[in-house]
């Protein structure tokens, strides 16, 4: 039962970050989109920086942005923060009913750094804490902070660092979600931390009838456009367990590198797009992405050991395989403490179950160390090799 309650826990945490999360992402977008297409027209109210004239199911919208910021605030002043705050907290607690309730199986990888749990979970907790720390050291510091684009190539490397750091720590799948987490933090930070405080002052400011600091507004732009350009790479990064190509990927960094270029040349395209900048300016953001989707492609593509190609292996060697090594998760009824049925419903308890599967098989355990989870079982590379040559022959 207690599985089961955990399964139903891990759903509803799962769906509740989907639901907050596209509401964070979608108000994120739309805002950069506003700012973007901001006008500046021949009658505007004093202190006006532009306005903007939308439609949207079957009604005309007229908004205006202020330099800094209004005389006066209406009661209903409308704020947009718990979308993120609730981000993150749901999936902070996606990650520790996942990973790390589930260490030893999620987390932990023997081969890659022999961890207990507790040591696994307080490195996971001081890495999203330092990596924001360091982040915004870079941010407020009057060498990077000024400099837009050099301050864009020291992020880029800060999380590049970490995914490396990630990866000599964690499993695969761990190392990479912690990525994704480790992007997350730093922009549910900026709201909670930057983005909102800067706000809060302004309209504290406003209601003294003093004059807001401009240089707040400016702050918070400039974490705002960190988390618009982070957006498309991090939600990559939420879902990539699911993909072996990426999970056991040996350049994990790499990878991450090209997904980060990816992401920040289809956001660039769009926010210069919205911004009505001339095509040509902004021409190479689409090539840019198409080149670095090419890379990740080739060298995400399957590399089969050749001794693979030269072994015979019978059906009952495939099988005992499986059962030493597969069927303690993949089963009717599993023997394994953290599932009560087969995870996605695979089981390979039959021959017949190893060729119903035999993709998956393939993808998880051969061409990948993925599974067993952690290799809790000690699967050798001479039984991936033989499960692999099997495989083969069936096709």
């Amino acid at each position: 039962m207690i599985d089961f309650g955990l399964d139903w826990l891990n759903l509803l945490l799962r769906w509740a970050h989907i639901i907050v999360g596209i509401g964070w992402i979608g108000t994120s977008f739309y805002f950069m989109a506003l700012d973007y297409s901001l006008r500046r027209r021949e009658r505007m109210k004093p202190g006006v920086l532009g306005t903007a004239w939308q439609v949207h199911g079957g009604g005309f919208y007229h908004v205006e942005k202020f330099t800094v910021a209004p005389d006066e605030l209406p009661a209903d002043l409308k704020w947009f923060r718990w979308e993120a705050y609730l981000t993150w907290v749901t999936g902070f607690a996606l990650l520790v009913v996942q990973y790390y309730v589930n260490a030893n199986a999620y987390l932990i990888d023997p081969a890659v750094m022999p961890l207990t749990t507790v040591q696994a979970v307080f490195l996971s907790v001081a890495s999203l804490g330092l990596g924001w720390l360091i982040y915004d050291a870079m941010c407020t510091s009057k060498t990077l902070g000024s400099n837009p684009r050099v301050l864009g190539v020291a992020v880029t490397a800060l999380i590049l660092a970490f995914t490396y750091l990630f990866t000599e720590v964690f499993s695969g799948r761990g190392a990479l979600i912690h990525v994704g987490a480790f992007i997350g933090t730093i922009m549910a930070v900026n709201v909670f931390g930057v983005i909102v405080p800067n706000q809060k002052k302004i309209t504290a400011s406003l209601l003294k009838g003093e004059a807001p600091d401009p240089a707040l507004g400016k702050i918070g732009k400039q974490r705002s456009t960190h988390n618009n350009y982070l957006t498309l790479p991090v939600l990559l990064m939420m879902v990539s367990g699911h993909y072996p190509m990426l999970t056991g990927h040996d350049q994990a960094w790499l990878l991450v590198a090209l997904i980060l270029a990816i992401g920040a040349s289809v956001r660039h395209y769009i926010n210069r797009h919205d911004a009505g900048d001339e095509p040509k300016s902004f021409a190479w953001t689409l090539p840019a992405a198409t080149v670095g989707l090419a890379i990740a492609v080739v060298i995400t593509a399957p590399r089969v050991d050749p001794a693979i190609g030269s072994l015979q292996v019978a059906d009952t060697q495939a099988l005992s395989i499986s059962l030493n090594h597969c069927s303690a998760c993949h089963a009717a009824n599993p023997t394994h403490e953290f599932f009560a049925e087969a995870p996605g419903g695979v089981r390979l308890e039959t021959v017949d179950d190893l060729r119903r599967h035999a993709g998956q098989v393939w993808d998880q355990a051969v061409i990948s160390d993925l599974m067993p989870l952690g290799n809790e079982t000690g699967m050798t590379d001479a039984e991936r090799q033989q499960l692999g040559a099997w495989i083969q022959a069936q096709r």
